[in-house]
C-alpha cells in the first residue's frame, strides 16, 4: 500500500518512457512522507482505444488507492504534488488528473496477513 495506477493514452509513452513516468509518480508520493518507500507501488496502463469528450486528446489519469487514515489536507497535497509534477513533464497534455480512494483497514487483506 499505496497503489498508484496510471491510465494514459498510448501516445504518452512516445513522449516519455514508462519508467520515467512511474518513477516521477513514485518519487512525488515518497516526497510527501505519507508512505513507507518500500510500500509504494506504481503501474501504468496505456490505452490505444479511448474517447475523451469525443476527441483523441492525450490524457493521464491516476487512480491512487491508499490505506485509510490520512487527512483530507494530506490527500489534497498528494494530489496537487503529483499533478504538478506531471504538468512539468507533460505541459502539452490537456488532461492530467488523479483521484484518491481509501482502503478500509478492516476489510483489506494481503498474502502476509493470511
Amino acid at each position: 500500500m499505496p497503489h498508484f495506477v496510471i491510465d494514459c493514452s498510448e501516445n504518452i509513452l512516445n513522449l516519455k518512457s514508462p519508467e520515467k513516468i512511474m518513477q516521477a509518480v513514485y518519487d512525488t508520493a515518497e516526497s510527501t512522507g505519507l508512505f513507507d518507500p518500500a510500500d509504494i507501488k506504481v503501474r501504468i496502463n496505456p490505452f490505444r482505444y479511448y474517447n475523451t469528450g469525443n476527441t483523441k486528446d492525450d490524457f493521464i489519469h491516476i487512480f491512487a488507492n491508499i490505506m485509510e487514515g490520512r487527512t483530507t489536507a494530506q490527500k489534497s497535497n498528494l494530489s496537487n504534488k503529483i499533478v504538478s509534477q506531471l504538468k512539468l513533464m507533460f505541459p502539452e497534455v490537456p488532461i492530467l488528473s488523479i483521484n484518491i480512494r481509501d482502503f478500509e483497514k478492516a476489510t483489506y487483506c494481503n498474502k502476509s496477513m493470511v
